[in-house]
C-alpha cells in the first residue's frame, strides 16, 4: 500500500471503527454500586455528602442543613492506552495485527471505570471518605454516637448458618443507620458484592431456592450478587444499597475515553522511527460516596 494522506487516512478510520464497536460490546459492572458524577474542571468537592436531605413536617422557618466542616476533593486523572503502527506494516497490507489491538484498546477504555471502582473497593478498608474516617470503620460519628459498618465475619459455604448470620447482620446494620438527628434513613440493601473466591457461597446465598438443611433461603430476592473478578481480597465481602440516587461509590467523569491517534508523516516519531500512533484517552478518577450506603467485612475472623 502507498503510504499517503488519504491511505492513512482510510487505515485509521477503521482502527477507530474497531476501536469504537470494542467500546460498544465491552462488559462493565460498576454501574451497579457505583454513581456517575460529570466533572467540569480538575476537580470535584464532594463536601456536599455530609448532607442527608430527609423531608420533615414544615413548623415554623425552615430547617436548612448546613455543610460539616468536611473536605473531601477528587482530583481528575489522566489515563491512556496507546500502540504503534509502524510504517513497513501500511506499506506491507499487514494491517491485520493491529485489528486485536484497536479491539484491546476499545475494551481497556469500556472498563476503566470497573478498574477505578474495583481499586477503590480493595482499598476501602484503609482509604478516608467524606468524614474523614477510613470508608470501612467502627468509629463513624453520627449524632454523637460511634456508628460501624465494619465487620470481619467469614463469610463461609461450609457453614451456610454462619453465612447467614454474617448477611443478615450487615443487612440489620445498615437499615439501623439514622441521620444526624436519629431519624432512620429507610436504607434497604439491595446487592451482596464478592471475589471469585467467594463465588459459590454468593450464589448460594442469593440465588438457591434451599438450604441445605431444606429450609428455606431466607435471602434469596433480597439481594443481588455481583461478582467482581478485580477484588484482590480472597476474603473480603461487600453489602450495598443502590436504590437510591446517590450510591456507596463515585466514578467522577471529566472526559469519556475517545480514540486519538498521530498521522502525520511530518512528526519526529515518523521521521526518526518510522512509527505512527494511535490509542485511547481519558479524564477521570472514584472517590468514595456515601459510607452509610455499604457494610464491608475483610472476612479475615
Amino acid at each position: 500500500m502507498l503510504v499517503n494522506k488519504a491511505n492513512l487516512t482510510g487505515v485509521f478510520i477503521n482502527l477507530k471503527t474497531t476501536f469504537n464497536k470494542a467500546v460498544e460490546a465491552a462488559p462493565s459492572i460498576w454501574q451497579k454500586t457505583t454513581m456517575l458524577v460529570p466533572s467540569g474542571s480538575s476537580q470535584n468537592n464532594y463536601n456536599w455528602l455530609s448532607r442527608f436531605p430527609k423531608m420533615r413536617e414544615w413548623i415554623g422557618d425552615k430547617v436548612v442543613k448546613a455543610l460539616e466542616a468536611f473536605e473531601y476533593t477528587i482530583v481528575n486523572k489522566d489515563w491512556e492506552a496507546t500502540v504503534e503502527v509502524d510504517r513497513n506494516d501500511i506499506q506491507d497490507d499487514n494491517l491485520g495485527i493491529y485489528a486485536p489491538q484497536a479491539q484491546e484498546a476499545g475494551f481497556s477504555a469500556k472498563q476503566l471505570p470497573d478498574e477505578i471502582d474495583a481499586d477503590l473497593k480493595n482499598n476501602a478498608f484503609t482509604n478516608l471518605c467524606y468524614d474523614g474516617q477510613i470508608f470501612y470503620d467502627s468509629d463513624h460519628v453520627v449524632a454523637g454516637s460511634n456508628v460501624s459498618n465494619l465487620s470481619t465475619a467469614v463469610l463461609s459455604a461450609a457453614s451456610q448458618a454462619t453465612a447467614l448470620a454474617c448477611v443478615g447482620a450487615a443487612r440489620i446494620a445498615i437499615m439501623a443507620f439514622t441521620d444526624d438527628e436519629a431519624r432512620p434513613l429507610g436504607l434497604i440493601p439491595d446487592i451482596l458484592e464478592v471475589p471469585g473466591a467467594l463465588e459459590t457461597e454468593g450464589r448460594m446465598l442469593c440465588e438457591f431456592d434451599k438450604l441445605k438443611d431444606d429450609t428455606p433461603n431466607p435471602y434469596k430476592g433480597t439481594l443481588k450478587l455481583v461478582l467482581n473478578p478485580r477484588l484482590t481480597s480472597t476474603t473480603a465481602w461487600f453489602v450495598h444499597v443502590t436504590s437510591r440516587p446517590v450510591k456507596p461509590f463515585v466514578y467522577q467523569e471529566r472526559r469519556k475515553p475517545v480514540f486519538v491517534q498521530q498521522v502525520d508523516e511530518e512528526t519526529d516519531a515518523v521521521f526518526m522511527r518510522k512509527k505512527f500512533r494511535f490509542g485511547a484517552e481519558a479524564r477521570a478518577n472514584g472517590g468514595y460516596g456515601l459510607w452509610q450506603m455499604s457494610y464491608g467485612s475483610t472476612g479475615a475472623g
